[in-house]
C-alpha cells in the first residue's frame, strides 16, 4: 500500500470513529448502547459518495480483516464472562430452546418457498437458512446492558453456540448438494464431522488441563498474560476456521479456556479483562458493527419487497413462537421469552454465504438471492434496536439471574401453599 492509500485509509478510519463518537454521545442521552452508533454510521456511509473508496477491493479487504478481528476480540471477551456452572443449570432448557427456535423458522421458511412455487429441494435449504443466529451481533448488546450472567444472557449465548453447529451443517449440506448438482466432488460432511470432533476434544483438553499445567507458573506481568491469551485466541479462532466450525465458536471457547487463568492471576487477570473490554468495544467492536452496517443491503427490499418480507417474517415469527412455547413449559416467563425470541432472530453471515453459494451455482435465481440478502440485512439492523427497546421496558425482569429466579420461584410456591391453606 502506497503512502497516499495509507493516508486515505487512516483518514477514513478517523471519519468512522468521529461519526460513531458523535452519534454514540446522542445515543447515550437516551440510554441506547453506544456500539449501535457504529451500525447506523455504517448504513449511512454505504450510501454516501464521499466514502465510495471503501468499496474498492483493497479497502474492502482491510476493513473486512479488521471486522473479523473485531468478532474475535468481542467474543473472546464474552467467553471470559461465561460461567459454565451457571449455564449447566439451564443446559436442558437451552437444548429445548434451540430445538424449538430452529424448528419453527425452518417450517415457516419451507412453507413460504413452496407457496412461491419453488421445489422441495430449494424450499428445504432456504428453510434451514431461517434457523441460525448471528450471536456476534446480539451478544455485545447483552454485555453493554450487563446481562451476560442473567438467565436471558445464558439462554441467548447457549442457544447461539448450539446454533453454530446448525450453521456448520447447513453450509456442509449446501456444499455437498451443489457438488452433486454440478458434478464436482465434495467430501464435505465427513470433513465437517471430523473437524467438529477434533475441535471439541481439543477444547476439552485445554479447558481441563491448561490450568493444571500452569498451576505453578506465576505470570510476571499483564503483558505476559496478554501474550498467552493471544496465542489461545488466534489458535482456537484459526483452528475453528480450519475445522469449518468458524472463528466465532473458536473465540468464545478461547475465552472460556482462559477464564480460570484470569481468575487465578487476580489483579493481573482483572486488569487484562478490562483492557480487553476497552479494546473490544472501543476499537474492534466499532469496526465490526460499522462493517455490518456498511454491508447491509436495503436495496433488496426495493427489488423484491414482498419476498424479502416473507423470508424475514418466517424467521422472526418462527423464533418468537419457539421461545414463547417455553412459557407453558414453565421454562421462561413471557417477558423473557419475547426478549430471547427477538435476540435470537439476528442473522448475518451464514444466510448470505448460503445464498451466494446457491446463486453462483445457478441453483436459485437473482430474485430469491436479493430477497435472502435483504432479509438477512434487515435483521442485522432491526434486532439490536428492538432488543434495546425491550430491555428499556422490561430490564428488571430480563436481568434476573438463575439464582434469583429460583429464589423467586420458591417464594411464589410458598405463597401459593399458604393461600391454599
Amino acid at each position: 500500500m502506497n503512502e497516499f492509500a495509507l493516508g486515505r485509509l487512516l483518514v477514513s478510519l478517523s471519519f468512522v470513529f468521529a461519526s460513531t463518537f458523535a452519534l454514540g454521545y446522542f445515543f447515550s442521552k437516551y440510554r441506547l448502547p453506544s456500539i449501535l452508533a457504529a451500525l447506523f454510521v455504517g448504513v449511512v456511509f454505504s450510501y454516501m459518495p464521499v466514502t465510495a473508496m471503501i468499496h474498492t477491493p483493497k479497502f474492502e479487504s482491510i476493513f473486512s480483516f479488521l471486522s473479523n478481528l473485531g468478532v474475535l476480540f468481542l467474543l473472546f471477551y464474552i467467553g471470559l464472562q461465561i460461567e459454565l456452572g451457571e449455564m449447566k443449570k439451564s443446559s436442558s432448557d437451552i437444548v429445548w430452546l434451540t430445538i424449538l427456535n430452529t424448528f419453527f423458522p425452518f417450517v415457516l421458511g419451507v412453507i413460504a418457498m413452496l407457496l412461491y412455487g419453488y421445489g422441495w429441494a430449494i424450499a428445504l435449504v432456504i428453510g434451514m437458512t431461517r434457523m441460525p443466529t448471528a450471536e456476534a451481533v446480539i451478544v455485545p448488546i447483552l454485555d453493554e446492558f450487563k446481562m451476560l450472567k442473567s438467565r436471558v444472557g445464558n439462554f441467548i449465548v447457549g442457544a447461539g453456540v448450539l446454533d453454530d453447529v446448525i450453521e456448520v451443517l447447513l453450509v456442509g449440506i449446501v456444499s455437498v448438494w451443489i457438488g452433486t448438482k454440478t458434478g464436482e466432488n465434495h467430501g464435505g460432511m465427513v470433513g465437517l464431522v471430523l473437524g467438529m470432533t477434533a475441535f471439541m476434544i481439543l477444547s476439552w483438553v485445554f479447558y481441563r488441563y491448561l490450568p493444571l499445567l500452569l498451576r505453578n507458573y506465576k505470570v510476571r506481568d499483564v503483558n505476559t498474560l496478554m501474550l498467552l491469551s493471544l496465542i489461545i485466541l488466534f489458535g482456537f479462532g484459526g483452528f475453528g476456521e480450519y475445522a469449518e466450525i468458524g472463528m466465532v465458536v473458536g473465540a468464545i471457547f478461547a475465552g472460556v479456556i482462559m477464564r480460570p487463568l484470569f481468575e487465578s492471576n487476580e489483579e493481573k487477570g482483572e486488569l487484562l479483562s478490562k483492557t480487553t473490554q476497552t479494546l473490544s468495544y472501543g476499537f474492534f467492536g466499532v469496526l465490526f458493527f460499522f462493517w455490518v452496517g456498511f454491508n447491509i443491503d436495503l436495496n433488496g427490499f426495493l427489488k423484491e419487497p414482498l419476498l424479502a418480507i416473507v423470508l424475514y417474517l418466517a424467521g422472526t415469527i418462527g423464533k418468537l413462537i419457539g421461545a414463547l412455547l417455553m412459557v407453558p413449559m414453565k421454562k421462561l416467563t413471557f417477558k423473557e421469552a419475547v426478549i430471547i425470541g427477538v435476540g435470537l432472530d439476528a442473522r448475518l453471515t451464514t444466510e448470505i454465504i448460503v445464498a451466494q453459494l446457491l446463486f453462483s451455482a445457478s441453483i436459485i435465481d437473482a430474485k430469491l438471492f436479493s430477497a435472502l440478502v435483504a432479509a438477512s440485512s434487515f435483521t442485522a439492523l432491526t434486532v439490536p434496536f428492538l432488543f434495546t427497546i425491550l430491555i428499556r421496558f422490561w430490564g428488571k425482569e430480563a436481568r434476573e439471574t438463575e439464582h434469583e429466579y429460583e429464589v423467586q420461584n420458591a417464594i411464589d410456591k410458598e405463597t401459593k401453599k399458604k393461600q391454599l391453606l
